[in-house]
């Protein structure tokens, strides 16, 4: 579910001279790094502005380590410079790193960056919006399950300020565009904070967009996932570009259809019901979905052989570099109700009808260390790649 409500944003600061910000609060417990390795930045007067992303809070763990998430990636490719908001976890209270990010924001506006938006996961969420409470400074805020009270296992009786102390925040936002995420299955998620997110945003005329409970995306790190970024990267870059939030649409059609960029051989034709036997016969037809990474997936049977069947398979490209759409033409056998791929040096790969007549889905990789499950429909006019892509060996 998407609300959204718009306002006319002012204009920020001219651009002025770059240079790395090094945060020295707290015993040097906070500072500001390049949100990834062997970034070039363009600095204040080429970027569009800087996004500083806010990671959140482990309880026995630094989350300073963390990965940022690759949405970031797509602001950064869109001409953004992006940092990440680095704080140490012995230190890392509500009050102490919110005035320390406000000191960046301030830090980076001085230095001439027109905009400066604020990025955040979990804790780092309820520190961004925190940063635009106390400072007028703040265009905008994404904020990805906001959470700073713990989960509703570990800690009940606070786990319940996870709303009750984002709400009056929210309130509390001077003029920043807030955009905020919340994912079913969120353990640190007392329920409702979507419709009462937008009834409190809208009342104060903040310039706005709540996504709640998008499908697919599930858990507090949803937002962490490739398949976030590739429904809501573009969003999420839309929303902080644009004069108003009502000119930026979230539906996206990825994943609806196979795409351009999914590879498959060309002249491909899959047998018929008639002809793939009473084994094989449910699974004839081209089927399509897409994994958690954000990659998608094709399957299609090729032939039948008594139990014995041959199939394509195909993922397409990875959100990190190098990860490119291939396919493998894979042979396998009926097991029961299920279609079976496996071999040596080989992932296995596994089919199961459902009820609902989808297609259950498992990849395994050899040395069974990892694993993807996915549900496939079939497709009867797939707009794939036209051309012939270098077989893999998934």
């Amino acid at each position: 579910m998407v609300f959204c409500r718009s306002q006319h944003l002012y204009a920020a600061l001219a651009a002025a001279i770059f240079s790395v910000i090094w945060v020295h609060g707290a015993a040097a417990q906070y500072r500001l790094d390049p949100a990834f390795a062997h970034e070039h930045m363009l600095g204040p007067a080429a970027a569009k502005g800087a996004v500083v992303y806010s990671h959140g809070r482990s309880v026995n763990s630094e989350d300073s380590l963390s990965p940022t998430p690759p949405y970031m990636e797509t602001l950064q490719d869109a001409g953004w410079d992006t940092y990440r908001f680095d704080r140490m976890r012995d230190s890392d209270t509500l009050p102490d790193s919110t005035r320390e990010l406000v000191v960046i924001v301030g830090q980076l506006k001085q230095r001439g960056y027109r905009h400066v938006v604020l990025t955040g996961q979990s804790f780092g969420a309820f520190l961004s919006l925190m940063a635009a409470d106390a400072s007028d400074e703040v265009y905008a805020v994404v904020a990805t399950a906001p959470a700073a009270y713990g989960s509703f296992s570990d800690y009940y009786q606070s786990w319940e300020n996870n709303a009750t102390q984002l709400y009056p925040l929210l309130e509390r936002v001077r003029r920043a565009r807030v955009m905020l995420f919340y994912f079913h299955g969120d353990d640190f998620d007392p329920g409702g904070r979507g419709p009462r997110s937008e009834a409190i945003l809208t009342a104060h005329d903040i310039d706005h967009i709540v996504i709640d409970q998008p499908p697919q995306l599930t858990t507090h790190w949803a937002a962490t996932t490739g398949l976030f970024v590739r429904r809501f990267g573009d969003c999420i870059r839309s929303f902080i570009e644009a004069e108003t939030a009502d000119r930026v649409s979230c539906s996206s059609s990825w994943g609806t259809s196979p795409s351009q960029q999914i590879a498959f051989p060309a002249h491909f034709h899959t047998v018929s019901t008639g002809d793939a036997g009473d084994g094989a016969g449910a699974f004839a037809g081209k089927w399509y979905g897409f994994y958690g990474n954000g990659r998608e997936v094709m399957f299609a049977v090729e032939k039948v052989t008594g139990d014995r069947v041959t199939a394509i398979y195909s993922i397409g490209p990875g959100i990190r570099p190098g990860e490119k759409s291939e396919w493998v033409r894979r042979t396998g056998r009926v097991v029961g109700n299920e279609l079976v791929f496996e071999g040596k040096g080989l992932n296995t790969l596994r089919y199961k009808l459902r009820p609902d007549g989808k297609l259950q889905a498992w990849w395994v990789a050899e040395d069974g260390k990892s694993s993807l499950e996915t549900t496939l429909r079939r497709t009867d006019s797939p707009q794939i790649s036209p051309t012939v892509t270098a077989a893999g060996s998934q």
